[in-house]
């Protein structure tokens, strides 16, 4: 597999898809055409965030192709050279995920060798499932299981400060409640500005920042650019 996980498309005061795009743009290397998945967005369209995605792609090279435009949306997940799945609304992404049939679809191919690249959102349904999103369920899926390209699960925009004034749960907080549900699967707490990549059978953490591990009964820890990511196939 070849997978590129972003936590988030945009850092302050950069343009979209500023920080990864060079990244992206390797990754992709000599693919000419992408499959892209918009079904996280909720107030804006789907032709919006195709043409949104198609300018920053256009400096690549890269034709974008929604798959909204599809009247057989599992033929273009067959046909597709790469897979790209926007951020947005995670529940939304997989209902509409759901509802067209597209799970094993994707899975497949993406198992095939398909490059595949999701920022957000679309980080969050590589994973077993979307249980670790930091989303409102403004719909509701069929179940929560996702594309399962991996065997952790993300938490995306991960953040350690708890805001003054505040009350309520950390993130590290909620996580280890997911953590009591679920104790045998990892939690990589994915900060802004950086992101995972899996190629070659090498699972790297890409940027400047560290990420966050966490597992039932194992102390958190961080871990940074360059160290080994084995353990995460356990």
């Amino acid at each position: 597999m070849r997978l590129l996980l972003i936590s988030n498309s945009t850092n302050p005061g950069e343009a979209y898809l500023e920080y990864p795009k060079e990244q992206i743009k390797t990754f992709l290397k000599d693919t000419r055409k992408v499959l892209f998945i918009p079904y996280a967005a909720v107030s804006f369209t789907f032709d919006e965030y195709e043409r949104k995605v198609q300018q920053r792609f256009s400096e690549m090279g890269v034709e974008v192709e929604s798959i909204h435009h599809s009247k057989f949306p599992k033929k273009s997940v067959q046909d597709a050279e790469a897979i790209v799945v926007g951020g947005g609304n995670t529940f939304r992404l997989l209902k509409m995920i759901h509802l067209f049939d597209l799970v094993e679809a994707v899975r497949f191919k993406v198992l095939s060798g398909t490059p595949y690249i999701g920022w957000s959102a679309g980080a969050n349904v590589a994973c077993p499932t979307i249980c670790t999103t930091n989303d409102m369920p403004i719909c509701e899926p069929d179940n929560f299981s996702a594309f399962n390209l991996v065997r952790f699960q993300i938490n995306p925009h991960f953040i350690d400060t708890h805001p003054e004034g505040h009350a309520g749960e950390t993130r590290e907080q909620r996580i280890l409640e997911f953590l009591e549900m679920d104790p045998y699967v990892y939690v990589v707490g994915l900060r802004e500005g950086s992101m995972i990549m899996l190629e070659n059978v090498k699972l790297s953490l890409l940027g400047n920042k560290p990420a966050r591990i966490f597992k039932k009964g194992i102390p958190p820890k961080e871990v940074n650019p360059g160290d080994d990511l084995d353990f995460l196939f356990e």
